[in-house]
């Protein structure tokens, strides 16, 4: 084995053994733990390591959208089966993705290529009271926090990143809110007050 495969062969080592867990704890504005939160790492390095799911799926089942908030990497394929007895009519005029897929039931044959970061914000043209979020991003790092507000992203390599908590809680067209985050070589933790957000 040549002196470069086995150079290249500790560097993944070393940058496997260097991947930290990022725990975050999110909670509302009076301080309590908030579920169901989307948490996310950005930079130049985790953009360039992220890569769109073969597929996801957003279902029409007794008319709401499941689940009701998604999160996708930038490129993934989504598909919108209608598993209900009605048709539906799904759209979106969001910036960062504009669609609409016409009255249908079952499957519809296209699945809409999420291209842009961003957050999407579905509808029904039949029915107001449907509404879904899929957060589009641009890295491997991202999770959602469970019923105690925590969140934990695995294999972080260090960095310096920038930390992006959305809900679907917060005010119409509200962006995720961000803040600078140093992972080193070992777990890190992080808190994060989500002002306008309710469970």
């Amino acid at each position: 084995m040549s002196l470069k495969h086995l150079l290249s062969g500790w560097l993944l080592v070393a940058n496997v053994a260097m991947a930290a867990t990022v725990q975050v704890q999110v909670s509302d504005n009076a301080g309590k733990p908030l579920p169901d939160a989307i948490v996310f790492l950005e930079s130049p390095a985790a953009r360039a390591a992220s890569r769109p799911l073969p597929k996801a799926e957003i279902a029409q089942v007794a008319k709401r959208f499941e689940p009701q908030v998604s999160v996708v990497p930038v490129g993934t394929p989504v598909h919108f089966p209608n598993r209900d007895t009605v048709r539906h009519h799904v759209y979106s005029f969001s910036p960062n993705k504009t669609f609409e897929l016409k009255l249908y039931t079952g499957t519809d044959a296209n699945p809409v290529v999420f291209d842009r970061s961003g957050i999407a914000v579905l509808g029904c043209n039949i029915h107001d009271n449907m509404a879904a979020w899929v957060v589009v991003v641009e890295t491997p790092y991202y999770g959602r926090s469970d019923g105690a507000g925590k969140a934990a992203l695995t294999n972080v390599p260090a960095g310096s990143y920038r930390l992006r908590v959305w809900h679907a809680s917060l005010p119409p067209g509200a962006p995720a809110m961000d803040q600078a985050l140093v992972v080193g070589a070992t777990d890190a933790n992080a808190s994060v007050r989500l002002s306008g957000a309710s469970p």
